[in-house]
């Protein structure tokens, strides 16, 4: 399996829409940051769909590693 790349090493705060879906980069190539662009394709790493319960701003992991993907769940910080 391929490693995923280190986009940040933090939590990418966006704002997400009620109703919405969202694709989360989990391969880190992508250029739209936190959010896929087809850049995985040069992978075997999908992206994470993340489905939008409440407007409101979420904390995505930027780093990849996060155990609660698509969310951040601090592990940047053990990088």
């Amino acid at each position: 399996m391929t490693e995923p790349v280190i986009a940040e090493k933090n939590a990418i705060f966006t704002d997400v829409e009620e109703g919405k879906t969202y694709f989360w980069c989990a391969c880190g190539l992508s250029k739209s940051q936190p959010f896929c662009d087809g850049s995985h394709s040069t992978t075997d790493i999908k992206p994470v769909m993340y489905e939008a319960t409440t407007s409101r701003k979420i904390a995505f992991c930027g780093c990849k590693h996060s155990k609660m993907a698509p969310l951040c769940d601090g592990s940047h910080n053990k990088l």
